[in-house]
């Protein structure tokens, strides 16, 4: 029986909202549902209802894209939500959203659904019945849009405590919670607005105004708000009229009589875009012009009244709209709707085929025999176009940014965003439940919600106490009454000279915070009027422009109405009412009023400038280093290390480096032509005489140790006068290319207006990037050469190759240059060279601390090392070492050799390096440190230093063997004895001690 009785309620339920069929909601499951209602249609259908037959649900018509719009925020702030790690984690928010089509009786119809689902599970019938497709209580509803319709709901739902939280619905009779005691908005309350209407009339000093209100809960509380201000402030109203869109012909002839005989020029109007569409038509058949019309917010963006063809009767309106708000990713949300894709919304069906005039198979309503018709709606609605013809299928293909209505018009976000706010608003309530701390809470002592079993009348007393910050930064609280307090932004219409389109220029605020009489801000240079009269307060159709700006055209307009606009950069008037601005000349750039032109700001990298004197100050010191360091070297010129590190060379190295401390100074202070064909050569030529420095010496010692047997023709490739050629050589290739570079394409100093408008940057242009690339790229193949010879000389002695820190400079200077090209491509003016110079700052203190602080160090605080001992002691442990392994490979290939030829058991000659292979290291230390040592194990190795030179002999012990040993001792003895010449020939060559 309770199975039963649980099965009747659900048919019962799903009989209530058999009316919303899978094509007629937006629907998708969640933890909590909000439920939404959004005018998709602007009405109904008219039918006959003879009750001959059941009663069936009215059809809607006309397509609302606006709406549809709306419906598609709700959707986007709910599944951001959805996605926020922050808000409401854990939990998944649904939504049920139906179409009011416009009226009473569709959103009550959508309404019962949501009270009916309420009602179901407050008889927790999951305890009787396995209801797997049980979808929860709605807690909130979004919606709906006209305050009438509103009305109707907030009655309902107010008798259950389900929260409705309006985004559109402005009347001031909803602030009334004794009878609507659900109800909230993120709307402004007309009251406000009434005001502000009061506002404008009392600040152009009008006191004759007629007034138009629509026949509902909209118009008629708002217009008489506007009565008890108008009152206050003097203002007499000649006229006051009621108007509907359901008005007969004759009621709308006789309020067009009042208007065409009053002698008011101000007519203040509250109303819906569809109410006030019938009057404006027949006002427009008529021809009635010269009437100021004051728009409440309603209408003054509708796009049925807001039409080319009305604006020579409406087109000097003053309205109000809401402040627009941003709403990011909302753009490419709106541009992703497809019926496939949005399986949850069974609207984006109809709005698919609304949009590309086709039709979509599977049942859909709108055959190729179907017609439609499409109108505007109220707020700024938008309708599709019309048409009656048969509709060819849709391929789904479709791009729908190609296709413009009224849906992708997102440019002023502004009940789009109310939706959006309402949503978050919710949102803010449930996540302070879902944070409500024991003790803490707003119910009985303290307590706390279930976030997992709340209600709506739990939801609806957090909404009462919300307080958050938006997107926007700007703070959120409901008042007493349920109203958000908001602003408005003041419009005049405008006819664009472009596409003869209605715009709307935002000409002031209205800041409802502000203290009054200081609430309204009017720019009137930029408000343009429809016609003369005197009861306005100008004497012509626009005000005079004011200097800075200049007169523009409104097509289709007389000449004397024009709108002021403002002078762009770089032009300006100095006159009242001018025609054209005036461009500044090429130097001058116009002041921030456009009233006149300046002098451009001149930037360079100036030696005054703290940036320009920081990289003056660190060229100094680095041609004080340098400096420094070539008073030690010719000081101690002759000390062993300054001779061995190869004098000459380090003294042109040094000079160079100097060189290159100097060029560096070149890119300081305001560019000249001679400046500009200076600074890159000199860097360029000064940098490859420094690198072919540290070139020709790392291969001088890697040449003479590789040598096998250094002949005379050795020595005179060694020998300092080809050395300095090679330097000569290597640096004449730059020289070239600067001269090149200079002849074909010489640099010069350039003025750039080009880079920001009001700044001239005097800059260096450098005639041909392709030469400066040359030019760095052929000092770096030397650099990469020199990096080479450096790393493959790690092994030779350590007083002459100083392999490591020749590779570390090269290092350096690769990251420094490599950086470099980058860094230049992307900066621009003065910091151009600002980069330039501390890369060559950079490479050049890398190669003179690499290079020269080691043996400063050595000569200034080391002096012990600084002996002709210790530089030949080096040289010699690294020729025996060399001879004592040729020596022990030539003698374990003679063994082998001796061995096979007799198998002879005589002892063969061996050095005492040969003879001991095999007990102690076969690499002996050096000489001078060796010799007693070799002496006492009988070896006769005898090493002798003198006039520059290092005399080595290897003598063997020979017993007395066979002959076949004999001729096998002198021939590996032969061997040796060549072996160890070479290595003595590479000591003499590298020891010119003089």
């Amino acid at each position: 029986m309770t199975s039963y009785s649980c099965c009747l309620i659900l048919l019962l339920f799903t009989w209530n909202t058999a009316a919303y069929g899978p094509n007629q909601r937006a629907q998708k499951k969640g933890d909590i549902i909000l439920g939404g209602l959004f005018p998709i249609h602007f009405g109904v259908a008219a039918k006959d209802q003879d009750l001959k037959s059941r009663p069936e649900s009215v059809e809607c018509i006309r397509y609302n894209f606006r709406g549809f719009r709306w419906l598609q925020a709700m959707i986007f702030a709910i599944e951001e939500i959805n996605s926020s790690p922050t808000l409401l984690p854990n939990m998944t928010l649904g939504y049920r959203i139906f179409d009011t089509c416009n009226t009473v009786s569709k959103a009550l119809e959508a309404t019962l659904s949501f009270v009916a689902q309420n009602k179901i599970d407050s008889l927790n019938l999951d305890e009787f019945c396995n209801c797997s497709e049980h979808i929860p209580s709605t807690i909130a509803v979004v919606g709906a849009t006209g305050s009438g319709i509103s009305t109707a709901v907030a009655n309902l739902l107010g008798l259950f405590y389900i929260p409705q939280v309006s985004y559109a619905s402005s009347s001031r009779l909803l602030s009334n919670k004794n009878q609507f005691k659900s109800f909230l908005r993120t709307i402004p309350n007309d009251e406000h607005q009434a005001t502000a209407m009061a506002d404008i009339i009392e600040y152009f000093r009008w006191n004759w105004v007629g007034t138009i209100a629509a026949d509902d809960d909209y118009g008629r509380p708002g217009i008489e708000k506007f009565r008890e201000e108008a009152e206050e402030r003097d203002i007499c109203i000649d006229f006051s009229e009621l108007i509907s869109q359901y008005s007969d012909e004759e009621e709308i002839q006789q309020v067009v009589e009042v208007i065409q005989n009053s002698t008011a020029r101000v007519i203040v109007v509250f109303s819906s875009g569809p109410d006030l569409e019938p009057l404006i038509k027949e006002i427009v058949r008529r021809n009635i012009t010269g009437k100021i019309w004051l728009a409440s917010e309603a209408w003054a963006s509708s796009s049925l009244i807001a039409m080319p063809e009305f604006f020579r009767v409406i087109g000097s309106t003053i309205g109000f709209a809401l402040k627009a708000g941003q709403i990011p990713g909302f753009r490419e949300f709106l541009q992703k709707v497809h019926p496939k894709k949005s399986t949850n919304n069974g609207f984006a069906k109809e709005f698919w085929e609304e949009t590309f005039n086709c039709y979509l198979p599977d049942g859909s309503k709108n055959s190729p025999a179907s017609t439609s018709f499409h109108k505007g709606h109220e707020e700024g609605l938008g309708a599709g176009n019309g048409t009656s013809a048969f509709r060819p299928p849709c391929t789904g293909d479709e791009n729908i940014t190609n296709v413009e209505t009224p849906y992708m018009d997102y440019t002023h976000l502004r009940i789009s965003y109310n939706v959006y706010l309402a949503v978050y608003s919710i949102a803010h309530a449930l996540q302070d439940i879902y944070t409500c701390t024991p003790g803490k809470g707003l119910f009985t002592n303290g307590s706390c919600a279930d976030i997992k079993k709340v209600e709506a009348w739990q939801v609806l007393k957090h909404l009462r106490h919300l307080n958050f910050t938006n997107n926007m930064g700007e703070q959120v609280d409901f008042d007493e009454f349920g109203d958000l307090v908001g602003n408005y932004s003041i419009i005049n219409w405008h006819l664009s000279p472009e596409d003869g389109s209605v715009v709307f220029e935002e000409v002031g605020h209205y800041n409802v915070y502000a203290k009054k009489g200081e609430r309204l801000f009017i720019n009137e240079n930029k408000i343009l009027w429809g016609g003369l009269s005197k009861e306005v307060p100008f004497s012509n159709c626009s005000r005079d422009c004011l200097p800075g700006t200049r007169k523009g055209i409104i097509e289709g307009e007389p000449t004397c109405c024009f709108e002021c606009v403002d002078c762009p950069d770089g032009e300006y008037s100095d006159e009242t009412d001018a025609s054209a601005c005036d461009k500044c000349p090429e130097d001058y750039w116009s002041n921030e009023n456009h009233t006149s032109c300046i002098p451009k700001q001149i930037e360079f990298l100036a030696w005054t400038e703290p940036f320009g004197i920081a990289l003056t100050l660190f060229a100094v010191l680095g041609i004080f280093l340098t400096s420094f360091v070539l008073g030690v070297f010719t000081k101690f010129r002759n000390t062993p290390i300054v001779k061995a590190t190869n004098r000459e060379l380090s003294y042109l190295l040094l000079f160079s480096l100097l060189c290159c401390f100097s060029s560096s100074l070149f890119f300081i202070g305001e560019p000249q032509n001679w400046t500009c064909r200076l600074r890159q050569p000199a860097f360029g030529i000064s940098f490859v005489l420094c690198i072919s420095c540290i070139l020709v010496k790392t291969n001088r010692v890697l040449l003479v140790f590789e040598a096998k047997i250094p002949t005379s023709l050795h020595r005179k490739w060694w020998g300092l006068n080809l050395q300095f050629l090679l330097v000569f050589l290597c640096t004449f290739v730059q020289i070239v290319i600067c001269v090149i570079w200079l002849y074909t394409a010489p640099p010069s100093s350039y003025r750039n207006h080009e880079l920001e408008d009001e700044i001239i940057f005097i800059t260096c242009h450098e005639g041909s990037l392709m030469a400066l690339g040359f030019l760095i790229g052929y000092t770096c193949l030397l650099a990469a050469i020199c990096f080479f010879f450096a790393f493959k000389s790690r092994k030779l002695p350590e007083n002459f190759n100083e392999a490591k820190f020749i590779t570390f400079s090269m290092l350096i200077f690769f990251i420094v240059w490599i950086s470099f090209i980058p860094a230049y491509a992307s900066t621009y003016g003065k910091f151009v060279s600002a980069v330039e110079v501390i890369a060559i700052l950079a490479a050049s203190f890398g190669l003179l601390a690499c290079i020269f602080f080691n043996k400063v160090y050595i000569i200034l605080f080391k002096p012990s090392r600084n002996t002709i001992e210790e530089v030949r002691c080096s040289t010699a442990a690294h020729a025996f070492k060399v001879a004592a392994r040729a020596t022990l490979r030539r003698s374990n290939v003679s063994r082998k050799r001796s061995n096979s030829l007799g198998g002879s058991t005589g002892s063969t000659p061996s050095s005492s390096i040969s003879s001991k292979s095999n007990h102690e290291d076969p690499f002996p230390l050096p000489a001078c440190a060796e010799r007693q040592r070799q002496q006492q194990r009988g070896c006769k190795q005898k090493v002798s230093f003198g006039s520059g030179t290092v005399t080595l002999s290897l003598s063997f012990e020979e017993p007395q063997k066979n002959a076949m040993a004999n001729r096998n001792a002198k021939r590996r003895n032969s061997l040796e004895a060549q072996n160890s010449d070479d290595s003595l020939m590479r000591h003499r060559a590298l020891l010119p001690l003089q």
